[in-house]
């Protein structure tokens, strides 16, 4: 059965935190060390709604199996016009095509809110499956950040892969 994917609301913020948790104990997704608490997640979903940023979740059965959003890449004026994404999916409710899901709708999403250039900057060059689900909805890799991150005893990578949306630079905003 697919999930319902539709845009996040103050209510899935307990569900979000517990999952993003999981990803900051467990996995090198995020480079951040310590899990921020619900309070913490409120102010960065309000921050990311009031700039017109695309936050999503996907929904089976009634539980947020996994959520995405496309936040500022940079703050600076001149990259307005493109996004950072991110998706999270709850543990054991990987490789069932939620993130594929969120990630289609995602793209569309910050395609429609006028943004031009989407970037995926993937914690550790070992994880394959979000890279292979990058590259299989068309991010084409940019290049490698070596060792920039130390996470669980070790140096990690980034890995930079980007999409253009909608004519992307083939014309202006």
């Amino acid at each position: 059965m697919p999930p319902l994917i539709r845009p996040a609301k103050p209510g899935d913020l307990p569900a979000i935190t517990a999952i993003y948790a999981a990803a900051v104990r467990c996995g090198a997704a995020s480079f951040e060390l310590d899990p921020p608490d619900e309070a913490e997640m409120r102010r960065r979903y309000e921050m990311l709604r009031a700039g017109h940023h695309p936050y999503l979740v996907a929904e089976l059965e009634g539980a947020i199996v996994g959520y995405a959003y496309a936040g500022p890449y940079r703050a600076r004026p001149a990259y307005r016009f493109v996004v950072e994404s991110s998706v999270y999916i709850a543990p054991g409710s990987e490789r069932r095509g939620f993130g594929r899901a969120l990630l289609e709708r995602l793209i569309i999403a910050a395609q429609e809110n006028g943004f031009r250039q989407m970037i995926a900057v993937i914690g550790d060059s070992a994880n394959a499956a979000s890279i292979e689900l990058h590259r299989a909805v068309g991010f084409r890799m940019v290049g490698t950040f070596e060792n920039v991150g130390f996470k669980f005893g070790r140096w990690l990578d980034t890995v930079l892969m980007q999409l253009p949306l909608g004519e992307g630079a083939a014309a202006p905003p």
